[in-house]
């Protein structure tokens, strides 16, 4: 019996061994399209990667996706009927734990004085306004000098970005984890001599314009030869940038503490259960959930029992987070969101990665079919389609068939909205560069704590209780098979 059991096993090997009983799948090392072997010198080293996972960037929390209702899920006291609740589905992403700190922005402002010294316009493009502080009947004028640079302050969220300038960080932290992750890897070394056009991004690597210093274990090919990095070997992460307002609404209410299934148990008004804003736990019972204004001239309670313990911003692990792990998702400082703002968004959005505000680019190239880096070596885009007015002040919104509203060429904004350019004139302020911000601050009202609500600025302008944090794609499946 045995030696019957033995010969059976020895059969199937051998039968496998010849192919002759086929191949589920082609497994992590053949090809079930030719049965050629991947990564294999001798077959002309096919690249293939089974089993990929990726990891979350430094500083970043995994957001599962899912379905949930965005919009408005209070009363709008504010009678702006901007938020109408629409369902709407989320991708999974990654999100930032905290608030972008005063040391995580001051890390960015020491970078761009060490590679570009001298370059003025370079750095205080990227400086903070810390004149937004000063304010006509209060003294503010320590926090100017102080709040982003003393070490007191270090850990609490940066304000006076501008929605620019939180964007140029999302860019440089892209570039600056990328090139650490090389090097990490062995791939590279610090090169700390980078100046000019020869600057690390993740661009001008993959496209091989970067001359950087290669570390002791470079890619090698199936010939023994060095090779770049390829996007294709996953090793790098995808951008920084900031949430679209969908996703940032969504991974503010954290709704996966309220659901069995795909039942919906209990909406949310705050990133917290319940309508009210005190901790009704053991541990800290009576203690404010979050920083805002609790009344009129109450920023932070009375002498010996504060309420929220906060004058102004409070560091950025303060309170109990929400039940994705995300600190501050109401109160403390706005967040700037990816999208353009627009009163009727709810209308227009599409059901799946809702946004407004795309423009679609394309790398510039010369005569000689070369890319275009500018003098920081960046890689210069060219603008191919802008949807900022997307069914909102283009072709697309004529309601009329043959109509002058439109005429033969888009009206914009200017054409929808007041647009006064003179002191004085009525201007609704909604323009191509008015961007959405999010979550209530420490000198708000609890309604604007509310995740639905919504408010919006300039993109060049900024204020003393608005700052960001930053997002990324998640590739491949929403939570792994």
């Amino acid at each position: 019996m045995k030696l019957k059991t033995l010969s059976i096993v020895f059969l199937v090997a051998f039968l496998s061994g010849c192919g002759l009983l086929g191949k589920k799948g082609g497994g992590s090392g053949t090809s079930r399209t030719t049965g050629w072997s991947y990564n294999d010198p001798e077959t002309g080293d096919i690249p293939y990667e089974s089993g990929y996972h990726q990891e979350a960037g430094p500083g970043l929390v995994f957001i599962q996706g899912g379905t949930f209702t965005m919009g408005r899920v209070e009363q709008d006291v504010m009678s702006k009927w901007d938020n109408f609740p629409r369902r709407v589905t989320v991708a999974s992403f990654y999100m930032d734990e905290t608030e972008v700190s005063n040391q995580d922005y001051r890390e960015y402002l020491h970078w761009i004085n060490r590679v570009y010294p001298g370059d003025t316009a370079k750095i205080n493009a990227a400086l903070p306004d810390s004149n937004q502080w000063r304010e006509e009947l209060a003294y503010n004028e320590p926090y100017i000098r102080n709040y982003l640079r003393h070490p007191a302050y270090s850990d609490y969220p940066v304000v006076g970005v501008s929605w620019m300038q939180a964007n140029e960080y999302c860019n440089w932290r892209t570039d600056r984890v990328n090139e650490q992750i090389l090097v990490e890897k062995g791939i590279l070394t610090h090169d700390n001599t980078q100046s000019g056009q020869n600057v690390f991004t993740t661009d001008s690597y993959l496209y091989g314009l970067y001359q950087g210093t290669d570390g002791k274990r470079p890619m090698e090919k199936a010939d023994g030869t060095t090779r770049r990095v390829r996007w294709e070997d996953g090793i790098m992460l995808s951008d920084y940038r900031l949430p679209t307002e969908a996703e940032w609404e969504y991974a503010a209410l954290g709704l996966i503490g309220n659901s069995e299934g795909e039942l919906l148990t209990s909406r949310k008004l705050f990133p917290w259960n319940g309508t009210y804003l005190r901790e009704d736990s053991k541990k800290g019972k009576g203690l404010m959930k979050a920083n805002y204004v609790r009344g009129r001239g109450d920023l932070m309670g009375m002498a010996g029992a504060l309420n929220d313990n906060a004058d102004i911003p409070a560091p950025i692990f303060s309170y109990e987070p929400n039940d994705y792990g995300l600190y501050n998702m109401s109160g403390n400082v706005n967040e700037w969101v990816m999208d353009v703002y627009r009163p009727l968004s709810f209308n227009e959005v599409a059901e799946f990665q809702p946004v407004r505000g795309n423009v679609f680019t394309e790398y510039r190239r010369d005569a000689d079919g070369n890319l275009v880096r500018d003098q920081y070596g960046e890689l210069v885009k060219d603008t191919i389609a802008d949807y900022r007015n997307y069914r909102d002040g283009d072709l697309n919104s004529q309601i009329v068939d043959g109509s002058t509203w439109t005429g033969s060429e888009d009206k914009g904004t200017v054409g929808m909205y007041v647009q006064g350019e003179n002191p004085g004139d009525i201007s609704s302020l909604i323009s191509d560069d008015a961007r959405v911000y999010k979550g209530g601050s420490w000198k708000d009202r609890a309604y604007w704590l509310i995740p639905g609500t919504r408010r919006y600025l300039d993109e060049t302008k900024s204020k003393d209780d608005l700052g960001f944090r930053c997002a990324m794609t998640h590739v491949g499946s929403p939570d792994g098979f």
